[in-house]
């Protein structure tokens, strides 16, 4: 199975993106209205995809220049523990929309470790 990590907003799976974080302790019982607006009003938006199924996905809010902060990280837990989670943050970070960006937060309460070479 390989991984596909893309930012087309057109292979978004919102029901898979709910299923995932409905329950995630930030965002419990979240609605796909909610996630609707949160991935409009995100500069971008990165989904990780295996057998055309997503399994991870995360967005950014960001000016593209001075800041961006990146949230909503998530991964299915089948698929957890496979790197998922680095390879879509090293990927939005690298993304020609955010190449000019020098202030970058991930805040987390239980993943120090996953996200520390990152800076």
């Amino acid at each position: 199975m390989e991984l596909e990590i893309s930012s087309d907003q057109d292979k978004l799976r919102i029901s898979d993106i709910r299923a995932m974080l409905s329950n995630a302790f930030w965002s419990l019982g979240i609605t796909e209205k909610e996630i609707s607006k949160g991935i409009q009003n995100s500069a971008l938006v990165v989904g990780a995809y295996k057998n055309k199924q997503q399994v991870g996905f995360l967005r950014v809010v960001s000016d593209k220049i001075r800041f961006a902060y990146i949230m909503d990280v998530i991964v299915s837990e089948n698929y957890r523990r496979e790197g998922i989670s680095r390879k879509m943050v090293q990927f939005a970070m690298e993304h020609n929309e955010m190449k000019d960006v020098y202030q970058w937060l991930l805040r987390t309460k239980d993943a120090h470790g996953v996200y520390e070479k990152f800076g």
